[in-house]
């Protein structure tokens, strides 16, 4: 059973991803210590004790497409409405529409407990979150008066639709349409598919937001426009009316999250679906973007919910499992597996790449929280920059670690692990999805390099890596024998992380685009390692004031990262600068 860890929680926020410095901007005046420490522990008791009794119901009773409506796992509904009730999902929303108006932080933070509980009903809250602020940034006043309240508070939910079976990662593919009415309304006509709580029963209305053209849109990307779909219509009083032109076609079979409800929508087949334009005409994408950085963040949190819950489902089974007798053991009979060597090297990768995960993750949302919060134009010039670097880390890396984490949990727990009954299969299944949607992985990596490390003519990415080796010589100087080879291995990575940036800026300078692109997976991977790294590392300087056991895990925790998971860098350096042409020279359809 899940139990959240809220000391390990409550320390990277604070210590680690830079909580303190937030609190002392303008804005954040509120943002007591006491006010963390209870929502943290709020959220973990809503998680513990009703999230997470779902998380097998919904794998092994998924949601059912039944007369045309969505079904949901048995309990699910009366779960929402308690959480919905108990002011979660307003968490992060603006004041103004009923929300409580706090940091990103905070929201990650309950997130990763939510997803723990149980990815599959968290999804849910994840879109509608993302379409709150889609619709704060760039929603008329007609839009946000009359649907953003009900979207804020979680008694109405929201969904992003973008995928059609033609158009996936590219959306220029999109078909689509709208046509403008005399009334200012557009109808729409289209297929979506793969649509995250596309229908459902747990709320009176859902609201989709839908990309759609528009009869005289330009080709492609520049040509596409957002617009608001509600399932019902919504009177002037703000009261339900009738349903709107939309319907759910099919409910996906999927590997994982089988509780989520994964659609196929259709729009328009009988006159046209009403819909409302967000934003300008043919700029949709610029407002659908705002949704998905929100998302692409909270599904790097599903990496680190993932992860956590695994790692704690290994732990506990072996400590309880006994086979073989450990060396060095005195106790007679059979030692638990987690006394083996090698089985606590994997229990100690997994719980440092959980840890990784989180921080990154959570130094992202205080990069997030600073963009907006800080007090001068280059203080938010250069924290938008830093959430724009960390966004695609936080995303790829920490689903990746998801994946990783759930895998070797199964194999700590070996042929139980493998089948079923104990559950640990589910964690892997779910976690699977991570690294695909909100853009693949691949895609993350691309935005990386391609993108983000060309930020402020590389000065920005310059700066970054300077503030690790600032932690690595820092871990140095201490010189703390229980670090080991923490520093050591720390300054390499740097080293590696600094050669194969300056490697990829110059080759994008010299508009070798292609080769910049072959080596930008494992660059995010090289940033992600020595991030995660140099995040633990400040962690574990930072511990000396805890008490002594637990400064001891913190150290272990960093060190065990720095030793064993830190020697990949230099090989993932050596596969950016020097492997492109290998792969490029590749005709791939030779292979078929």
């Amino acid at each position: 059973m899940y139990r959240a860890p809220i000391n390990e929680i409550a320390f990277t926020l604070k210590e680690v991803a830079g909580l303190k410095q937030l609190q002392g901007l303008p804005g954040n005046e509120e943002l007591s210590e006491d006010l963390v420490d209870a929502i943290l522990s709020e959220a973990a008791k809503f998680a513990e004790e009703e999230i997470a009794p779902l998380n097998r119901k919904g794998d092994l009773q998924p949601a059912q497409l039944v007369d045309g409506a969505v079904k949901t796992t048995p309990g699910w509904k009366e779960c929402y409405t308690n959480w919905y009730q108990g002011g979660w999902n307003s968490l992060t929303g603006s004041p103004e529409f009923g929300g409580q108006g706090l940091p990103n932080m905070l929201h990650v933070a309950v997130m990763e407990m939510w997803n723990s509980g149980n990815m599959a009903f968290t999804l849910g809250p994840t879109l509608t979150i993302g379409a709150v602020e889609a619709l704060e940034k760039h929603g008329s006043e007609y839009l946000q008066s009359t649907f953003l309240p009900k979207l804020v508070s979680g008694e109405w939910t929201g969904t992003m639709n973008l995928t059609e079976p033609q158009a996936g990662s590219d959306l220029s593919a999109l078909r689509t349409r709208a046509e403008p009415q005399p009334d200012g309304t557009y109808k729409i006509f289209g297929q979506k598919i793969y649509i995250t709580y596309g229908d459902h029963d747990m709320t009176d209305n859902i609201v989709h937001l839908v990309l759609a053209r528009l009869p005289d849109a330009p080709a492609g990307t520049r040509g596409i426009s957002l617009f608001v779909v509600p399932k019902y219509m919504v009177n002037a009083d703000g009261s339900i009316g009738a349903q709107n032109d939309v319907r759910v076609a099919g409910v996906e079979h999927k590997l994982g999250i089988h509780g989520s409800p994964t659609c196929t929508m259709v729009y328009g087949d009988e006159g046209g679906a009403i819909g409302y334009l967000v934003g300008e005409e043919n700029r949709g994408l610029a407002c659908m973007f705002t949704m998905m950085n929100n998302a692409r963040l909270a599904v790097g949190v599903q990496g680190v919910g993932i992860a956590e819950l695994a790692f704690q489902q290994a732990l506990a089974y072996a400590l309880e499992r006994k086979q073989g007798k450990a060396p060095g053991a005195q106790d007679e009979g059979m030692s638990a597996i987690a006394a083996h060597p090698d089985v606590k090297r994997m229990l100690l990768s997994m719980k440092s790449k959980a840890q990784v995960a989180r921080a990154i993750c959570y130094a992202c949302a205080h990069a997030l929280d600073m963009s907006k919060a800080a007090p001068d134009e280059a203080g938010r010039k250069f924290w938008t920059e830093r959430a724009g670097l960390l966004t695609p880390i936080a995303k790829g890396y920490s689903t990746d670690i998801g994946v990783d984490v759930a895998s070797i949990g199964i194999q700590v727990h070996g042929g139980m692990g493998f089948v079923e009954e104990t559950g640990a299969a589910q964690h892997l299944r779910d976690a699977r999805i991570a690294p695909i949607y909100e853009g693949t992985n691949g895609i993350q990596a691309l935005d990386l390099v391609m993108r983000k490390l060309p930020l402020s003519g590389g000065d920005h990415v310059k700066a970054f890596i300077a503030e690790l080796r600032e932690i690595a010589d820092q871990v140095a100087a201490e010189n703390m024998p229980e670090m080991g080879s923490t520093g050591r291995k720390l300054r390499a990575a740097v080293n590696d992380l600094e050669e194969a940036t300056l490697w990829l800026l110059e080759a994008q300078g010299n508009g070798q685009l292609a080769e910049a692109q072959a080596g930008a997976t494992p660059y995010m991977k090289l940033a992600g390692l020595t991030l995660g790294g140099a995040l633990l590392a400040k962690g574990a300087l930072a511990s000396k004031a805890e008490d002594e056991l637990t400064r001891k895990r913190r150290v272990q925790v960093a060190r065990a990262f720095a030793e064993t998971e830190l020697g990949e860098t230099a090989g993932l350096k050596e596969t950016v600068t020097e492997s492109s042409q290998g792969i490029l020279s590749v005709d791939i359809a030779e292979f078929a």
